[in-house]
């Protein structure tokens, strides 16, 4: 497994990673949760990447220390996975910290093919060309829009409440997430900052997928990735813990986070 530097981790890949390197899934999730208990006996010298998403950001942050204490950095972790991995990078820095929220614009008839997406501070994103191609009217788009607006402004009231999203203009943007596999969000989470003017944008992950590593790939101006797994397979393999985040979780990160002046 190759790391950023193109040297080799010295480390076991995760169970479920060998697993599907072997074709062993899909079998029940309960044996799986066994064999990873007995694991340490048999492997004890064996680890994943990453403890959890604080260990992680704590991890990243060590590469981002020449961001440190600097007026016009701002970090924003997509929400929700990304937002504990952001606010122990912002603590490390010493920076202010925010939840960026993107929710995807699934096309009429295929909801996990992308048409655009909407995300907070008033932006949207549309895949003109597809739209064209698939030929979809401005009332299904709207419809579209009107649902995932609902959500989103849901998740704004509960995350900013009246303060609203930092200010992104002529700031530099660190814009973190627990793990990249097509890099899909990522994109579009930095094309609808571009619409705010910062003065510069930076991808921080703890890992991603090789071909996705690249600021062409993301739209941005500088990527900083831990590591590189190959294959990558799924994000939740090279965590210990990896639980889904809660909306209440989010929340008392960002109060958590809020020590460093907005």
């Amino acid at each position: 497994m190759k790391s950023k530097e193109g040297g080799y981790c010295c480390r076991f890949l995760p169970l479920e990673a060998v697993m599907f390197q072997f074709n062993l899934l899909p079998i029940p999730r309960w044996v799986i949760g066994v064999l990873q208990r007995l694991q340490p006996l048999f492997f004890p010298f064996s680890t994943m990447l990453f403890r959890d998403r604080q260990d992680a950001g704590q991890k990243l942050g060590q590469q981002l220390r020449s961001y440190a204490q600097q007026e016009d950095v701002l970090v924003l972790g997509l929400a929700r996975g990304g937002v504990p991995v952001a606010v122990e990078v912002a603590q490390q820095l010493q920076v202010p910290v925010d939840a960026f929220i993107v929710r995807k614009l699934g096309l009429p008839g295929h909801s996990e093919m992308a048409m655009g997406a909407i995300a907070s501070g008033g932006i949207r994103v549309l895949n003109e060309a597809l739209v064209e191609q698939q030929k979809i009217s401005q009332a299904q788009i709207q419809e579209v829009v009107n649902q995932e607006q609902a959500e989103l402004t849901r998740r704004e009231n509960l995350y900013y409440g009246e303060d609203g999203l930092q200010e992104i203009q002529n700031r530099t943007i660190i814009l973190v997430d627990d793990g990249i596999a097509t890099g899909a969000t990522m994109h579009v989470a930095a094309l609808a900052l571009r619409q705010k003017n910062p003065k510069k944008i930076i991808a921080a992950i703890p890992l991603c997928a090789p071909q996705t590593a690249t600021p062409d790939h993301l739209g941005v101006d500088e990527v900083v990735c831990l590591e590189t797994p190959d294959p990558l397979r799924a994000i939740s393999l090279w965590y210990e813990k990896f639980e889904q985040v809660s909306d209440e979780e989010v929340q008392q990160l960002l109060q958590e986070g809020s020590s460093v002046e907005r």
